[in-house]
């Protein structure tokens, strides 16, 4: 156990000098929003937490004072025909908002088609029960992990 601790500590002090920053994923909903994020090489995505939508950039403050964030994905969210959800009416003015009050941090959208249905089977393979997959807060952060995911494996840092 001192062998990992001792790890995980030269990892962090690694992380630290070659200034590799985490990378966040928001998956923005109307009412409440999923985070994941990397570890500090930007090679695991975790889910991170749900948060009601309307205290986020409050809550991204707070997270970017402890924390180096180098770069945020956000779920762009599009049709299985490639148009534009209906809910980038409330997504683009969030994505401005975002990229405002972080100018310093890069903002890139990641498609989210298809996310939460990916989330809920996630959840089924892995063998939750049925009350807990109805946990709206779990799938949305589970959704926040997968668009982590895809970004990571489109920029070549994941192989799955």
């Amino acid at each position: 156990m001192d062998n990992l601790l001792y790890c995980q500590k030269q990892l962090l002090l690694l992380s630290k000098a070659i200034n590799v920053g985490r990378i966040i994923a928001i998956d923005y909903g109307k009412k409440k929003t999923g985070l994941a994020v990397t570890d500090p090489f930007q090679i695991i995505a975790n889910g991170l937490d749900t948060v009601p939508s309307h205290t986020l950039i409050e809550y991204l403050e707070k997270y970017f004072e402890k924390e180096d964030v180098e770069q945020i994905v956000l779920g762009y969210p599009r049709q299985a025909s490639g148009e534009d959800s209906e809910s980038m009416r409330y997504i683009k003015p969030f994505f401005n908002r975002l990229k405002n009050k972080f100018p310093h941090i890069p903002v890139e959208w990641v498609d989210e088609r298809y996310t939460s249905k990916i989330a809920f089977q996630a959840m089924i393979d892995g063998g939750l029960k049925k009350k807990a997959r109805q946990n709206k807060n779990l799938v949305d952060k589970v959704s926040a992990t997968i668009i982590l995911q895809s970004y990571l494996e489109q920029k070549g840092n994941l192989n799955l």
